[in-house]
């Protein structure tokens, strides 16, 4: 019954030490006592997320744009901002 029990134990302690490994506990606990490396990651990720930002904004806009140019007059457009700014200017 001793034996059962130990290799049934084993097994457990098995399976949640490759659950471990899975989520990777050991590499984020490592991350969480390293300030500097934690700085520096976060600081990468940042400069990706805002670098994939603004490509994806600008590729969003440029094909807003070019869609616009197909089916709008854009000098209409340029005539109403043409509008704002004298109304602006006669603001100030």
């Amino acid at each position: 019954m001793d034996e059962k029990k130990m290799a049934k134990i084993e097994e457990r302690l098995e399976k949640i030490a490759l659950d471990l490994e899975k989520v990777k506990l050991a590499e984020y606990v490592e991350i969480m006592n390293n300030p500097k490396k934690l700085l520096y990651t976060n600081f990468i990720s940042g400069l990706a997320r805002g670098l994939g930002t603004a490509i994806g904004l600008t590729v969003l806009a440029a094909i807003l744009f070019y869609i616009l140019k197909q089916t709008v007059n854009l000098p209409l457009i340029g005539q109403y901002i043409a509008d704002l700014l004298d109304i602006i200017e006669n603001y100030r």
